[in-house]
């Protein structure tokens, strides 16, 4: 009896630490996961947002902004192609990558030009630039949560200056 204890006692041993050391990111893998979601952010229009979204971002995915509220996929989706018909040469790029566990947290930079009225903000056809902060969780190599943080005020200050 001691010795079947034992064995399962080492086994559920084996298979939690090889669930943990799944769960572990490089950083290489962390950039790699994430890349397709700020491909979507980047040009959007004309783009398959849908089919980028299918292959990056789980079902049950959740974002959450500043707000306490969240969003799911396909509102991101429909978000995205909002903001491509707004910011049609919008550019997100990746600054840095950090990887804790199954999380990455990107450091991430937004710019571009407004073709219309931007957040109260008449068009006036300046550019703005601004960071983003994101920690994406990952599980079975998708994207499962958002948490996330960008400088809009910083980008309506931008547009609205003399």
């Amino acid at each position: 009896m001691k010795s079947a204890f034992g064995f399962a006692l080492a086994l559920l041993t084996f298979a939690a630490t090889m669930q943990a050391h799944a769960q572990n990111l490089t950083a290489a893998q962390g950039r790699a996961l994430v890349a397709p979601f700020y491909s979507m952010l980047n040009q959007p229009a004309g783009k398959d947002l849908k089919g980028i979204a299918e292959a990056a971002i789980a079902p049950q995915w959740r974002s959450f902004g500043a707000e306490s509220n969240s969003k799911g996929r396909e509102e991101f989706v429909a978000q995205v192609a909002g903001f491509g018909k707004l910011i049609p040469d919008l550019a997100w790029e990746i600054k840095d990558v950090m990887v804790d566990g199954n999380r990455s947290i990107v450091r991430g930079e937004a710019s571009r030009t407004p073709v219309g009225a931007f957040c109260g903000v008449p068009h006036g056809g300046k550019s703005f630039r601004i960071m983003s902060i994101d920690i994406h969780t990952v599980e079975n190599g998708k994207l499962v949560t958002a948490y996330h943080v960008e400088d809009w005020a910083g980008a309506i200050r931008q547009l609205s200056t003399r």
